[in-house]
């Protein structure tokens, strides 16, 4: 029976195999399709536009072509598809991106509908919400998925499949597979060796920035339970209704959630479920406040940027980090009132190799943290300037600690995955059969 090192040193020898052949086998006369699905997953895995041909009126070749050089010249692993009206919608992006089998961003046109789904990994589904709403209401085809792509390549992490790179001629020649066996065979020992050596180290970078995490995170969930016995609330005391009580258990129940899941991590990026956990828990605490005051009950907002542990924002206000240009960031009640007096706002500190310092500050480790709390579709625009998100925005951030904001390891944009992708990712928003929205509806559940 293999050792499991000699089954990975095959798998690795496989995959090298595969990267380098299927350039060559791009440029060969397509299979025939099985389906619709599968025609237009063997095209988006050799480019990273597809039209239908019954749609063919939306997109000209021009216009496809420049949106392909855009995306391969980004090196991004995004996928655009544009397909007649009558396209069936059920699974649709689910089946897609299983038939790909490539992680990424897949956005579809659809008659004068369109959507899109992502994996995670790529970019978070609060990203991927906001980015489709931007562009929703242009109607011209051409424009509204320029417009997308340029958004999304801004927010997006991941970097493109190997199966887009051109190939030479239109097939596969003996000699070809020959040479790039022997290649492979003579390099395969010490490319295992390397590989090695770099999940060793990557892994001991990952134990390093999660025992930095935990430390933080802790504080966190302290806090917040220390929130809950300061609350004084007894679900049976006078004037208690269900709505109430329901706020009070589901902050009660995201506590021990916290708890269990950060018990539970073994990488950093588990903790941005942690994060995700505890902000849920305060929202919920705010809207039992409300009830409990008679006060309008508060709309869902992203925390307070200068420490999460003040609760949900309650407005945007105009802030610039020292040398950085200003941009409008979510504050809580108390620090609005301190930048609007002219003072310091009261800022989340954590320590670094220099002492105590904000953590936007701190290092590359505390993307996960911050990703759980604000999500990756705010995140980048908060932190542009500063010393988290110059680092996050780099190509050693996402090799090292993975793609994406707060995402470390698993597969990464532009890996092959196959079926081995979170569905969630691209399911239903709403319900019902199809996934662009409740019952089909194509656009709907957002």
């Amino acid at each position: 029976m293999a050792t499991p090192a000699a089954r990975g040193f095959t798998g690795l020898l496989f995959a090298l195999v595969l990267a380098i052949l299927t350039p060559l086998w791009a440029g060969a006369p397509p299979a025939a399709a099985e389906s619709s699905v599968s025609t237009i997953a063997q095209a988006l895995r050799e480019d990273p536009v597809y039209v239908d041909p019954a749609a063919a009126g939306q997109l000209s070749p021009a216009e496809e072509g420049s949106l392909e050089k855009k995306i391969e010249g980004a090196d991004k692993p995004v996928f655009v598809a544009v397909l007649p009206a009558d396209q069936p919608t059920e699974n649709l992006f689910s089946d897609v991106r299983t038939a790909t089998g490539v992680t990424g961003l897949y956005a579809i046109r659809l008659g004068d509908s369109f959507d899109a789904r992502a994996d995670q990994e790529v970019l978070s589904n609060a990203a991927v919400r906001n980015l489709v709403t931007s562009v929703r209401g242009e109607s011209d085809t051409a424009v509204q998925l320029d417009d997308f792509t340029d958004r999304a390549l801004a927010n997006m992490g991941g970097s493109a499949p190997a199966s887009w790179s051109p190939s030479d001629g239109d097939g596969v020649s003996t000699a070809a597979l020959i040479t790039a066996g022997a290649v492979l065979a003579a390099g395969g020992a010490g490319a295992y060796t390397l590989v090695r050596r770099n999940r060793m180290r990557h892994a001991q970078e990952q134990r390093a920035a999660l025992e930095k995490l935990r430390v933080v995170v802790d504080e966190d969930i302290t806090a917040f339970g220390e929130e809950l016995d300061r609350l004084d609330f007894h679900p049976a005391e006078p004037g208690a209704d269900d709505a109430m009580r329901a706020d009070y258990e589901h902050a009660l129940d995201s506590y021990e959630q916290a708890k269990s899941l950060m018990a539970a991590a073994t990488r950093p990026e588990d903790v941005r479920a942690v994060t995700q956990a505890l902000e849920d828990g305060r929202f919920s605490l705010a809207r039992l406040a409300a009830r409990r005051a008679g006060t309008p009950l508060p709309e869902r907002r992203p925390p307070c940027f200068f420490d999460p542990r003040h609760g949900p924002s309650v407005t945007d206000a105009a802030w610039a980090p020292p040398g950085g240009a200003a941009r409008e960031v979510p504050v809580c009640a108390a620090d609005r009132t301190r930048l609007a007096d002219g003072r310091d706002p009261v800022v989340r500190e954590v320590d670094t190799d220099y002492g105590r310092r904000p953590y936007w500050e701190a290092g590359p480790a505390y993307g996960p943290w911050a990703g759980g709390y604000f999500g990756g579709g705010i995140l980048p625009g908060l932190l542009i300037g500063t010393m988290l998100g110059g680092m996050m925005a780099t190509p050693a951030y996402g090799s090292d600690y993975g793609s994406g904001y707060g995402d470390f390891g698993g597969y990464e944009g532009g890996d092959v995955s196959g079926a081995d992708f979170d569905t969630g990712d691209f399911g239903d928003f709403g319900g019902g059969g199809g996934d662009f929205g409740g019952g089909g509806d194509f656009g709907g559940g957002f």
